[in-house]
């Protein structure tokens, strides 16, 4: 018999940052971080966030249904016990795009990324979104894995936008930060 999972329980805080506080994001950006470090990264100052019933967290332009770029992050905690090093990212990254029920064409290279401690795969895609407008979309994939924490990036966008928001990308995959905690989230990283 299979075990219900339990649901995801999120809590939004908002505080007072210390004045000699060490948060830096680039002009324009916001700073989201998820369980005090365990996934950090910048995403623009004027985007809507939300949680999504999955356990997820959504980022929109503007207001659904008008949006026309959603970002969306999944952090998963991992056995501690477990050396994660060795993990084949790209191939668990190939077999996801491959199973997409959007069914993508024209999938672009693996891009891998090394930072110590840390390993990001991501991808795009083209798919024709058949639920709103029967228009061309691309889809881009990221799996980053650090310490014992995995993350899931995605971001759909219109293809015609993709200049507009590529930057965004661009700027997440930057400045993201994968299971570097802080002790005091009103001051930072040390």
């Amino acid at each position: 018999m299979a075990k219900k999972r339990k649901k995801q329980h999120w809590r939004q805080d908002n505080l007072r940052l210390r004045k000699d506080h060490n948060w830096r994001a680039k002009p324009g950006y916001k700073i989201f971080v998820a369980d005090r470090g365990a996934v950090r990264f910048d995403f623009p100052e004027n985007w809507l966030m939300e949680m999504s019933e999955s356990g997820s967290v959504k980022f929109h332009d503007v207001p659904p249904p008008d949006d026309d770029c959603l970002l969306e992050v999944s952090v998963m905690h991992l056995n501690p016990n477990v050396d994660w090093s060795g993990v084949p990212l790209a191939e668990f990254l190939a077999d996801i795009v491959e199973n997409d029920p959007r069914a993508l064409m024209e999938q672009g290279e693996i891009v891998t990324v090394q930072r110590p401690g840390t390993q990001i795969v991501w991808t795009e895609g083209r798919f024709v979104d058949t639920t709103q407008e029967d228009r061309a979309a691309r889809a881009r994939l990221c799996l980053a894995l650090g310490s014992n924490i995995q993350t899931i990036i995605t971001m759909d966008l219109w293809e015609n936008d993709l200049e507009r928001f590529g930057p965004v990308w661009d700027e997440v995959l930057a400045s993201l930060r994968i299971a570097e905690y802080v002790a005091d989230p009103k001051l930072g990283p040390i």
